[in-house]
């Protein structure tokens, strides 16, 4: 049985990370598939060497809005198809999605809005959220296995963050936030870290203010979630909090193919 590795990680700008070592790091690492989130970059932006990374399919999806959001996938598996959107041209224009068709499932790396800047930035965050899923609800109904991956904005309970008093009014842990993400997982899809690791302290994301990573001073934001039928395939789920050059850290996933 053939095991895939999946690493997501939002670098916080691709050519910004590019000039800390990323390349290297990468292909050090070798993950089967990496997701990329805040690519901030539109692909004549990059550098040939984050066009054409050895051995990898590049896939990029930029927002209208030069400098903001963008996803990119590489992958040694070539997927049978990759959608940038959920076809609402509200969402699809920020270039916050891809959507990938493999054989055993269908990968979804998603930069979700972040709703710190307005009511309305919240609401627009709220509405992408129930608008995804909507979307593997389908899939999952149609007899698809879903691996979602990426950033998705949102510690979901007081462990999943240093400070839950002093950041319970604000987005990224306001009650309405957090009650999405119980209705996901109670729409059939698992949290794969907590899975496996029910731990403090586990964060993937550090304010660069005040030394908070020293600190450890964290929030997790980003994660893996699956269908709950496919869980039986994930073998570990985990955070690479020592790898440097974003505010966030990568995550992983090991999953077994069925053939």
């Amino acid at each position: 049985m053939k095991k895939l590795r999946i690493l997501s990680w939002n670098v916080n700008g691709l050519r910004a990370v590019h000039r800390k070592g990323f390349v290297k790091w990468f292909l050090q690492d070798g993950p089967d598939i990496l997701c990329i989130q805040e690519t901030k970059a539109t692909e004549d932006q990059l550098p040939s060497k984050l066009e054409n990374v050895e051995g990898y399919n590049s896939y990029f999806s930029s927002a209208e809005r030069k400098g903001y959001s963008g996803v990119a996938m590489y992958t040694k598996i070539k997927p049978r198809s990759i959608k940038t959107g959920f076809g609402v041209e509200k969402f699809d224009k920020e270039g916050r999605i891809q959507i990938a068709d493999y054989k055993d499932f269908i990968l979804f790396n998603i930069y979700f809005p972040n709703g710190k800047s307005s009511k309305e930035r919240l609401q627009y965050k709220l509405d992408f959220y129930d608008i995804f899923l909507d979307y593997v609800n389908e899939l999952v109904n149609a007899g698809k296995n879903i691996v979602v991956c990426g950033d998705f904005n949102t510690a979901h309970k007081e462990i999943d963050l240093a400070r839950p008093k002093e950041n319970s009014k604000i987005s990224g842990f306001l009650p309405v936030e957090r009650a999405w993400i119980d209705k996901f997982i109670s729409n059939g899809y698992v949290d794969t870290f907590r899975f496996f690791n029910n731990a403090s302290e586990q964060y993937t994301w550090w304010s660069y203010r005040t030394r908070a990573r020293a600190r450890n001073v964290g929030w997790r934001l980003d994660y893996f979630f699956v269908n709950e039928k496919y869980m039986k395939n994930v073998k570990s789920s985990y955070i690479l909090s020592n790898v440097m050059g974003s505010d966030h850290c990568p995550i992983g996933i090991e999953i077994d193919l069925t053939d």
